[in-house]
């Protein structure tokens, strides 16, 4: 019985360092450097994301992001479920995974698993960000406004396509209604 508690005690302390070794972002992608944080906090709403059970059914996505006391970020994501027309929310936390400067996160909504959040395209204004997750199962296409110059739009799609991005499988998000979460409330 006690060599199968330690058996078990070893495998499961060999998962968990695995999995914290794991990349926290796609193997082509990489994380815009002299990121400044200030810049990204507030709304941005979801243009386009790849489907995930987390975001089943939601339209008028919208994710606020401002610093907590303790200096990590606070995420609010919220949406418009079409399905049992409820706006949902969820508060999560960010943390950088190395420097300030670095737009390399990660994120929890259910601590103390965290995911890869990487912002790898933001143009110079801070209007439109293309966010790469951990994997190629995650890509969100993001913009302080409710749509996108076709012109941003074509070069982020680009750019996700030579990272290795099905960027045919991106869901293209209403965004029709005003989120009441939206200013982060």
């Amino acid at each position: 019985m006690k060599n199968k508690i330690i058996l078990g005690t070893a495998l499961t302390l060999t998962i968990l360092a695995f999995l914290s070794s794991c990349s926290n972002i796609p193997k082509n992608a990489k994380p815009i450097e002299s990121f400044d944080a200030n810049r990204y906090l507030g709304t941005w709403y979801e243009i386009a994301r790849f489907d995930y059970k987390f975001e089943k059914n939601l339209d008028n996505v919208t994710a606020h992001y401002s610093f907590k006391d303790n200096g990590e970020i606070k995420v609010l994501n919220s949406g418009y479920n079409t399905e049992t027309k409820e706006w949902k929310s969820a508060i999560g936390s960010a943390k950088f995974r190395n420097d300030k400067t670095t737009a390399a996160l990660k994120v929890s909504f259910f601590k103390p698993f965290y995911a890869g959040y990487n912002v790898i395209a933001l143009d110079k204004d801070y209007k439109y960000a293309l966010v790469a997750g951990q994997n190629l199962k995650y890509l969100w296409i993001l913009s302080r406004e409710k749509s996108i110059p076709e012109n941003i739009k074509e070069e982020y799609l680009k750019k996700a396509q030579s990272i290795g991005y099905d960027t045919s499988k991106l869901i293209w998000v209403k965004q029709d209604k005003n989120n009441p979460f939206a200013n982060g409330k």
